[in-house]
């Protein structure tokens, strides 16, 4: 659960960082570099809660690296989402819930056959 956590916070971070400056008016007309730099302010603080949740659900055992990878990404699908929403006032239209539902399907596979370390096709 620490790891999921951890990956929520570090998400809501990477998205202020990579969308936020397309609402926030204080930047328009700023120059880029200054932009740029904001965002890079504001990912450092995702990286102080990324790295720490993978290492937590890797090195307990819990998530192998596919499965945090998988796992991250569909939080960051739900983290826009709601960012979509609420900053940006766009509409989640069907394509992109069928998409996002696709991606739910993911992490299904992704979580219930853990492929016990073996490579793809068998081998080892």
């Amino acid at each position: 659960m620490k790891t999921i956590l951890l990956l929520i916070g570090s998400n809501l971070f990477m998205t202020c960082a990579w969308y936020g400056h397309l609402k926030f008016k204080w930047l328009d007309g700023k120059p880029l570099f200054i932009v740029i730099l904001l965002a890079w302010f504001v990912a450092f603080f995702e990286y102080c809660l990324q790295v720490p949740a993978n290492r937590i659900g890797f090195n307990s055992g819990q998530f192998d690296g596919y499965q945090l990878k998988v796992i991250q990404e569909v939080i960051t699908l739900v983290v826009f989402v709601v960012f979509a929403w609420v900053v940006l006032k766009e509409k989640l239209t069907w394509n992109y819930a069928v998409s996002f539902g696709f991606m739910l399907l993911a992490v299904y596979f992704a979580m219930a056959f853990r492929s016990g370390g073996s490579a793809p096709g068998g081998g080892s």
